[in-house]
């Protein structure tokens, strides 16, 4: 029996690798999916089959139990709710990765009376330590998404020295505990100061840098599962464990080259500090802008040939991407180059705006990401800016004062014309104003965006 289990363990964990790779592409993203899916239904299989501790019946109640809750959630969940969602995914996975080990530790040393050796002692600490950062971080990850809290960057005078000093004792209680394994005592401190970490770690981050925030603790949940494997002896989760923890080091590490970036910069910068965060706001602009109605953008999409389109987090909210798709193949249908532009931190998490647009059946092969697209923004006839804003900043290019100065950015000012279809002017996440709305040839399309593109298409098909 142990044979089949660990052959099986060998075929799931071959099936996450396969479906991770084809998570990488567009076109193969749904299959891989699936096959990470089919794989993670082995692992379980495998799992319930070799687990002693409880009866069949009882495991079998938990998975009927938890399906239900993810079923219901997952039906239930708006898309724009997503992010929030993946926050707090991550959250209860270093949860879990806590309670398993610092339970499994506890049932050894203390309900039976084992020794436990120096490499399961490292991995408990390690457990405790990631996952309880993980968990209180994601909470308050997901208290900012949400607007429960603010999401500008929190900060306070001598916040980075209490987070040194609580990371080396942190540490220091690490050396305690393993050199005494029989009290317990030091693995519980250890975990009510990760919770501490997490917390005062993620307050000072504010709301433009949150989907790095999400890729790291993304990557620190599987950082958490990988020892949690190794104190259960675990195969199948110490690989699991790595392959998440390795992909959301290599997401966050090209999150934070679009941003032009460090990764110390986005945890200690503060970035966002002056941001109200949560959407955009209702404050003034001094920018002199020119406005444009539904008519009259309705007679210049009639007149071009090409056309990029940029969706941002304004388009989610506004849950505008049919009626987007609806424009696109309407435009389509008159002979225009229609293409969509993917920056890589568009919307509140990697993807996002891939997932949406996914959703209201766009084609895969119209996502262009911004390595690719930038160059042909100066050929292009007609930019659509839809709810998009820090990302298309030219600000990013032109000034050094700017707090965005030096991040890659969409070209799309280079665009014969630029129309930003925006419900106010209010500023992006990175609190600051949007130098392309002044821009000769940028117009703005003002209003909800689902409400004034269906405008648009119904004007378009009157011409």
């Amino acid at each position: 029996m142990n044979v089949i289990i660990q052959i099986s363990y060998l075929v799931a964990s071959i099936l996450f690798i396969a479906g991770i790779k084809m998570l990488g592409r567009t076109k193969s993203a749904r299959k891989g999916n699936v096959i990470s899916a089919t794989g993670m239904f082995i692992a379980i299989l495998a799992t319930v089959v070799q687990v002693e501790a409880i009866s069949l019946i009882d495991i079998l109640i938990c998975v009927i139990i938890g399906s239900a809750i993810g079923l219901t959630i997952a039906f239930k969940v708006q898309m724009t709710k997503v992010p929030e969602m993946v926050a707090l995914f991550n959250g209860f996975g270093g949860l879990a990765s806590l309670t398993v080990a610092l339970s499994d530790f506890w049932l050894n040393t203390q309900e039976r009376g084992l020794d436990v050796d120096m490499v399961t002692g490292i991995s408990v600490a390690l457990s405790v330590l990631i996952g309880g950062i993980t968990f209180t971080g994601s909470i308050v990850a997901f208290m900012k998404l949400a607007g429960k809290i603010s999401g500008r960057a929190i900060m306070f005078t001598g916040q980075h020295l209490l987070n040194l000093i609580l990371l080396i004792l942190s540490v220091a209680v690490t050396v305690f505990a393993l050199t005494d394994f029989s009290n317990p005592n030091y693995m519980i401190i250890l975990g009510v100061l990760s919770l501490i970490l997490g917390v005062l770690v993620v307050i000072p981050i504010g709301g433009a840098d949150m989907p790095v925030v999400i890729s790291l603790l993304n990557s620190y949940s599987g950082m958490a599962a990988c020892a949690t494997g190794f104190v259960l002896n675990n195969n199948v989760l110490i690989v699991s464990g790595a392959l998440v923890g390795a992909s959301g080091i290599i997401l966050t590490q090209i999150m934070c080259k679009a941003m032009n970036r460090s990764l110390a910069n986005v945890l200690l910068g503060g970035f966002g500090q002056t941001s109200a965060g949560g959407g955009a706001q209702d404050s003034g602009s001094d920018i002199v802008v020119k406005e444009v109605g539904v008519e009259e953008a309705a007679q210049i999409f009639d007149s071009v040939s090409s056309l990029i389109i940029v969706p941002g987090y304004g388009m989610a909210v506004a849950q505008a991407q049919h009626t987007i798709r609806e424009l696109s193949e309407l435009c389509e249908k008159n002979g225009v180059n229609v293409r969509f532009a993917i920056h890589p931190v568009a919307g509140r998490m990697p993807g996002h705006m891939n997932v949406l647009l996914a959703e209201a059946n766009i084609s895969y092969d119209k996502l262009i990401e911004m390595d690719e697209i930038n160059d042909d923004f100066g050929n292009t006839d007609l930019v659509f800016v839809v709810g998009a804003n820090d990302v298309v900043n030219p600000a990013a290019k032109t000034n050094p004062n700017s707090p965005i100065f030096g991040m890659p950015v969409l070209n799309v000012e280079k665009a014969q014309t630029v129309i930003v279809s925006k419900r106010s002017m209010g500023k992006g996440y990175a609190g600051i104003e949007n130098e392309l709305f002044g821009a000769d040839n940028c117009l703005m399309l003002f209003g909800d965006a689902k409400q004034t593109i269906t405008k648009l298409v119904g004007e378009l098909k009157e011409l």
